[in-house]
């Protein structure tokens, strides 16, 4: 998907994001919780890039686990980005967080992150090797060794094995309450508009940005998620 229609999708979305997915909290909460135990040895002033932050989820769960660990938030929705720092102000923690409208490789010099987080969002570079240069630009941001933490939705390619994950993923997303509409509407971006790939080729892309061996901690139906460092 061009950067311009992911901008303009989620300014559209992010009034009403956060209760949307109100109903997927289960799944969230347990990749938040499994995301904390994955950066728990960074330092105690540690430095967090969160690429893609959207309306501030995991910034919340990791600024409240860490009264000492500063955020930078960058998000190309103006919207997005709007929501995030309402929430982190309403929460208490917006003085240790910077925000970023645009990419990674638009944001200023500035001293090395001792790890990043980049949930549910390269899956929209659907060019393989324009991913990998995604995350080589994260790397580049990182100190030597600093953690990457990606989650994706990913699944093997034999529709014997995909056809089933999908239907399972597209009922709980129906569960939560996503309307007909946007379920119909999600069927049809995964075909179109989201590199759902399989788990390993996803890891190798990770590795290719800079990174050594990618180790995959998650997964929720179609949800994988993914921890490396940088070499």
């Amino acid at each position: 998907m061009h950067r311009d229609e992911l901008k303009a999708l989620f300014d559209h979305q992010a009034a009403g994001y956060d209760m949307q997915w109100a109903r997927m909290a289960p799944v969230r909460e347990n990749l938040h919780f499994l995301l904390g135990a994955v950066l728990a040895d960074l330092p105690a002033e540690a430095r967090i890039l969160c690429v893609g932050a959207g309306t501030g989820a995991e910034l919340e769960f990791l600024a409240a686990l860490h009264p000492r660990w500063s955020f930078t938030a960058v998000d190309p929705s103006s919207a997005m980005i709007a929501r995030c720092r309402q929430r982190a102000e309403s929460r208490g923690f917006a003085k240790r967080c910077r925000f970023h409208e645009g990419y990674v490789d638009s944001l200023p010099p500035d001293e090395p992150y001792d790890a990043a987080t980049s949930l549910l969002v390269s899956q929209f570079i659907l060019d393989e090797e324009a991913r990998g240069g995604f995350f080589a630009a994260i790397a580049a941001r990182l100190v030597p060794g600093g953690v990457i933490v990606c989650a994706d939705l990913a699944s093997e390619a034999e529709a014997h094995l995909y056809e089933p994950l999908l239907r399972t993923w597209l009922t709980v997303m129906s569960q939560a309450g996503v309307p007909s509409d946007a379920f119909e509407r999600a069927r049809a971006a995964y075909a179109r508009d989201v590199a759902v790939l399989p788990p390993a080729r996803v890891a190798r892309i990770i590795e290719s940005g800079g990174f050594g061996r990618a180790v995959q901690f998650f997964q929720a139906g179609l949800m994988h998620a993914w921890f490396a460092r940088r070499t």
